[in-house]
């Protein structure tokens, strides 16, 4: 299934995006829905109905975001993540997904697979456009900000690269727990509360539980083994990366 990008007036108009949206969703009135508002936002926008297309088009021609629902035929949406992740052409790309599961279990399992963000069903066209653009935005800035490695103790993190090591090792992180350890590192000994750390690697409008925070941190310390002492808990107040 693929959707042209023509352009349609509307009130809300901004200058041309150019960024290309993958959207995968199964429900036709959904697709269609997200498609114009996505186009008429200026965003180039290519559709699938199935995640096995999903899969096949994002590797073929890599998106600058991916729009994902989780229940979809074949192929379910968690399946689509997790693969997207596993792909080193697609590991970087943003993903926010978008679903009528809205349960605190379902958000975590989402953010634990590395989406960018988690849009529940129903939704507001206006408000999941501004999210993209935060979540784009987020991506940029990453982009151009200082590709200087962060070195603390045996922890190197490269920017630039989207690689963190331990001791010259290698460990896979998605790309919500990358986010996270850098936000932690760039300043070594600042206590960081949880709504903080939701806001930087999520965006401010994103719906994250302390629980979900405390999920990742869990998660992240268990990958960087005993470096992950590193990450300190601070009673009552939220994280911090050792001095």
């Amino acid at each position: 299934m693929g959707c042209g990008a023509s352009h349609r007036p509307g009130s809300w108009h901004r200058p041309m995006a150019h960024e290309r949206i993958l959207v995968v969703e199964d429900e036709e009135e959904i697709l269609e829905l997200l498609r114009y508002n996505l186009v008429k936002q200026g965003y180039r926008v290519s559709c699938a109905g199935r995640g096995e297309d999903a899969l096949r088009m994002a590797r073929a021609d890599v998106p600058d975001l991916v729009v994902l629902d989780l229940m979809l035929p074949g192929v379910d949406g968690m399946e689509v993540c997790r693969s997207l992740r596993r792909d080193a052409a697609t590991q970087a790309v943003p993903i926010v997904i978008l679903t009528a599961k809205g349960e605190e279990a379902d958000v975590v399992a989402g953010l634990e697979l590395g989406a960018d963000d988690y849009v529940t069903k129903p939704f507001s066209p206006r408000v999941l456009v501004a999210r993209i653009r935060a979540v784009l935005r987020r991506k940029a800035a990453e982009a151009v900000s200082d590709d200087a490695a962060i070195r603390i103790r045996d922890v190197a993190i490269h920017p630039g690269r989207h690689e963190v090591s331990v001791g010259g090792k290698v460990v896979e992180l998605t790309a919500t727990e990358f986010r996270l350890l850098r936000v932690l590192a760039q300043r070594p000994g600042w206590v960081f509360t949880r709504h903080q750390i939701a806001c930087l690697i999520h965006g401010g409008d994103a719906i994250v539980t302390d629980r979900s925070i405390d999920v990742q941190i869990v998660g992240l310390r268990k990958k960087l083994g005993p470096a992950g002492r590193s990450i300190e808990t601070v009673r009552g107040v939220g994280y911090r990366f050792k001095e």
